[in-house]
């Protein structure tokens, strides 16, 4: 069987899901706030962690930084780690205030690897946060790789489950446009199909709108 190309894999995932508008936030800093809190939990508990800051009307790097830690704890409960994300939202806010003048948009600037390395020197934040924070918030053209993306790239055939992070990306990189839009919506769509039919257990191949091109399938 001959490995589908990305493009068309992108364009079989929009034809049956149609776009995605994601990432779903009111600005920047909540699309940032929501990259630490979804870390390993669901979205729909993120959501939860969110209505509860703005609820508490927090959403801001200054809020958030005159935030007490135990405040901060119990309005981001929801979406667990609750200690960790808190730590890492605070110090984040902190920056933003401190080195920035509160300007997201500030420190979302310059190009892509300088505003990347700038998140990846943010304790707490790590490769594909940062990627989602360069993508969504900054608007700069980087393939956001995660375990949907890992799943489902290895059960077509495209790369070895245990390729790297960086790997995945270069891969996906070197096989599609540098388009911002392209990224956005490729990898909300890649989640969308790993949580719709390419589950880890029990996948729905025979829903699957790539099971005529996944060598997983056809050994089902």
């Amino acid at each position: 069987m001959a490995l589908p190309s990305l493009t068309r894999v992108f364009e079989l995932l929009l034809e049956r899901f149609g776009s995605q508008s994601w990432w779903p936030a009111d600005d920047t800093f909540e699309m940032m706030v929501g990259a630490v809190l979804t870390q390993n939990t669901a979205w729909r508990n993120v959501e939860l962690s969110i209505a509860a800051l703005k609820e508490a009307q927090v959403m801001t790097p200054l809020a958030l930084h005159r935030l007490e830690h135990q405040e901060l704890q119990v309005l981001i409960r929801s979406s667990g780690f609750f200690q960790r994300k808190s730590q890492c939202l605070k110090n984040l806010a902190a920056v933003i205030c401190r080195d920035y003048q509160g300007r997201v948009d500030s420190f979302l600037g310059g190009d892509l690897h300088a505003v990347r390395q700038r998140l990846l020197d943010q304790p707490g934040i790590g490769p594909e946060t940062a990627d989602c924070m360069v993508l969504y918030g900054a608007g700069l053209p980087i393939f956001v790789v995660d375990a949907y993306t890992r799943r489902i790239f290895s059960r077509l055939g495209l790369l070895d489950a245990k390729a790297r992070y960086d790997m995945v990306q270069r891969y996906a990189m070197q096989h599609l446009p540098a388009d911002t839009s392209l990224f956005n919506e490729f990898h909300a769509l890649l989640v969308e199909l790993g949580k719709v039919c390419c589950r880890s257990r029990n996948p729905r191949c025979e829903a699957c709108p790539l099971n005529q091109h996944c060598r997983s399938a056809f050994s089902r």
